[in-house]
Parts: structure tokens; sequence; C-alpha cells
């Protein structure tokens, strides 16, 4: 529907999203190991680290060959895996456009907090959804709704440049197609649409995404916060400059005498 180019949100209390730039890099890291690593080694690293409910609330056995961590800790590492270059370009490409500012918002040890933990409200919000499911679920996908709704409920007015229908360039307020984003979420986990995509991951990580912006945000930093362009910038009242005095000049001295102003005799 929309696919976020940029936006026009300056960075206001950090000078760079290293946190964001680092989870990036994470996860091209991981995805660049796994894929390169041949078909066999990818399965494994899926059925290994990915979240698989069955497994995680004991109702299935994984093959042991594959038991590389503790099951609990799949609620987390299964968010740093993808299934192929749209997948993860995708997930980035939000995370860069929109984690910059919450990150700013929440400085870099709260926004960490916040992204895990929505990330583990995706696969929780799975879990309960599917109890019996043997599927493994991967992506970033319940860390990037969380992002996503936090954007949304700290700076919904901003402008931001999107590609509408993949084609078409628009600079709207970012409400229009977070809204609209956030709502598909909704419409198509009701329908059960896309058997590949779990939309209950994302519903998981938008629900835990608007409770720990409110929870989490620096104090000082509002919710619903103007555009920049629309804030009216005062100056300091500067008192008026006077003309600089020009002095007067010196009365001309007598030439003739003390005080005598007439001509000589």
């Amino acid at each position: 529907m929309f696919i976020p180019l940029y936006d026009t949100n300056r960075l206001r209390h950090i000078r760079l999203q290293y946190v964001t730039i680092g989870l990036i890099v994470v996860n091209a890291v991981v995805y660049l190991i796994t894929s390169l690593g041949g078909e066999n080694f990818t399965n494994a690293a899926v059925l290994g680290l990915g979240f698989i409910p069955s497994v995680v609330h004991d109702t299935a056995e994984l093959d042991p060959r594959f038991v590389v961590i503790p099951e609990s800790l799949s609620y987390l590492t299964y968010s740093f895996l993808h299934a192929d270059i749209f997948h993860l370009g995708g997930n980035m490409l939000f995370l860069w456009v929109f984690g910059d500012n919450v990150e700013d918002a929440l400085g870099h040890v709260r926004y960490l907090i916040f992204y895990l933990l929505c990330a583990i409200a995706g696969a929780a919000f799975q879990g309960l959804v599917g109890w019996d499911s043997q599927v493994p679920l991967i992506g970033a996908s319940g860390a990037i709704a969380g992002v996503v709704v936090a954007y949304l409920i700290l700076y919904p007015r901003v402008k931001v440049w999107v590609l509408a229908f993949a084609r078409i360039p628009l600079r709207i307020p970012a409400f229009i197609p977070l809204v609209l984003w956030v709502l598909f979420q909704v419409v198509m986990f009701v329908a059960g649409g896309e058997d590949q995509i779990s939309w209950a991951c994302h519903i998981g990580g938008i629900i835990a995404g608007a409770v720990l912006v409110l929870v989490l945000r620096s104090r000082g930093v509002p919710l619903f916060a103007p555009a920049d362009e629309d804030v009216a910038v005062t100056r300091p009242e500067q008192s008026p400059v006077s003309a600089p005095m020009t002095p007067e000049p010196p009365a001309a001295t007598p030439r003739w005498g003390r005080g005598n102003t007439s001509s000589p005799d």
C-alpha cells in the first residue's frame, strides 16, 4: 500500500541513532550468514532459532539436532532471521525511516529495551493465537510494528515521503499511511488472510508499542507532536537599537580674548 522513503523529522535529543543502525547491521549480518551457509544451514537456523509455538509450549518436541538455544530465547532470536532479501529489506526500510525518531524520543537504552519487548510481544501473541502451531515464526515484523505505532503516537503530523501503491511518490502527514497500515494489519488478522504472514505477530507488536511508548519515552517528550514546519519560531525581544549619538562639536574658542565674540577693532 505505502512504502516509506524519508521523513522530515529531525533528531532533538540524540546526535546519532546508533541503536537503530546497530539493529539494521545485526539483522543484515545474520541474514548473510544464514543465507550464505546453504539451504541446509538456513533450514537448521530457522528451526533452531525461530519461534515455534508448539515447541515452546511443550506440545511438540524439536529434533535434538536443531536444539541450539533454550526454547525461551526463541522469543527474541526469531526476530533476527528473515526468509529472503525482500523480507529483510522491507523490515529494515521501516526501521530506518521511523526508528531513529523513536530512539530519539526514548533514549538509546530504553529504545533497545522497547524494540526487544515488542519483538517478544509479537511472538507471544502469535503463540497465543496458534498455540499448537509447528510453523517457525521468523522476521523483525513484530518489533517493527511496535516502532511504527510508537512513531504514529509521537509524530503523527510530521511529513513523510512515501510511494503509494509502490509507484506514486507523495509527501503527506505520517498519520495517513501509518493509520492505514495499522488498520490493514487488524483487518488481515481478523480475516485470517495469507497464511505465510503472521498478522498476529504484527498485532502483538502494535499493542506492545502503543503501551510501551507511553511508559518509556523520555521526560518532556510530548505525544502527538507537531511537525517541525508547524512550530512557530519566536526570537527573544531585542531592545531597539538607538541611532548612534553624534557628539556635538565643542563650542569654538574665541580667538581674541575670553568671551569676546566681536570682531577686532
